[in-house]
């Protein structure tokens, strides 16, 4: 192939490349922002900073629910009467969690064991999942990856064909290198980083973490006990037993005694 018409079409489809986000970034940008729900954006957060740590977090400053020293959380008066509700499914799902229970829970119980719950969660985030797989499905990006990776095998093995002669060829090889390896780059991109739902970043725009869940930022303010407290709550996903010791104080463990033996007289 002609070099020249070689580094014609390499440097063509690298400005194509390359100018494509660019154009869909600032015409995304004179859109009206759609706002997203603040639950939604936590989910891809840290297990104490997540979508189900914020919901517990609105439930303690609505007053629905206490917690203790050990991270249990229990309900109030308030939060025991079923017509009071949180205004948002994922709370509501969390105060009916605890409506369920006979006892007081810590919230990594619930969250990993409770079915209810999970199956709630689940389907308060389905819709979003099922939105974004319909309008970015992962088999078109796979596909333009590997239609890149064909384009530079190809290039790279007509550089490589032959040496080139005289200036032009020269200058257009070096084109062409240059241009490969800006796509090389591009295609090194196309993974980028894990966003807040779950999708991966698109090429040629920095990665932003979500914000903390404004409940999460307003409890740790408002009551920072409170907030360790259900931190440490979410991290107990199991129940701590007696394994098999006497408990001092109770009628149990009294009975089990063995009683004292009687001395005769004489």
């Amino acid at each position: 192939m002609d070099r020249l018409s070689l580094a014609c079409a390499v440097v063509s489809a690298t400005v194509l490349l390359y100018g494509v986000p660019v154009v869909r970034g600032r015409l995304r940008a004179r859109l009206p922002a759609v706002p997203v729900d603040p639950y939604r954006a936590a989910a891809g957060r840290w297990l104490t900073e997540d979508d189900i740590q914020a919901a517990a977090a609105r439930l303690l400053l609505d007053g629905l629910v206490t917690i203790n020293h050990r991270g249990n959380l229990a309900l109030t008066e308030t939060g025991a009467d079923v017509a009071r509700t949180a205004g948002h499914p994922l709370p509501d799902a969390l105060l009916a969690a605890l409506r369920r229970r006979s006892a007081a829970a810590t919230l990594g119980i619930i969250a990993s064991r409770d079915p209810a719950f999970r199956a709630a969660h689940a389907e308060f985030h389905g819709a979003s999942r099922a939105r974004r797989a319909h309008t970015a499905p992962g088999c078109l990006a796979a596909t333009g990856v590997l239609l890149l990776t064909g384009e530079l095998a190809f290039v790279i093995a007509a550089l490589f064909d032959r040496l080139p002669h005289g200036p032009v060829q020269w200058a257009a090889t070096a084109a062409t290198g240059l241009a490969s390896l800006a796509q090389l780059g591009l295609l090194a991109r196309f993974g980028g980083k894990p966003g807040a739902d779950g999708r991966r970043a698109v090429a040629c725009e920095p990665y932003i973490p979500p914000a903390s869940h404004p409940a999460l930022l307003e409890l740790s303010e408002k009551a920072p006990e409170a907030a360790a407290r259900l931190r440490a709550g979410r991290l107990r996903t199991t129940r701590r037993r007696n394994r098999g010791r006497r408990r001092r104080g109770t009628a149990a463990a009294r009975s089990r005694r063995p009683l004292p033996r009687s001395r005769g007289c004489g």
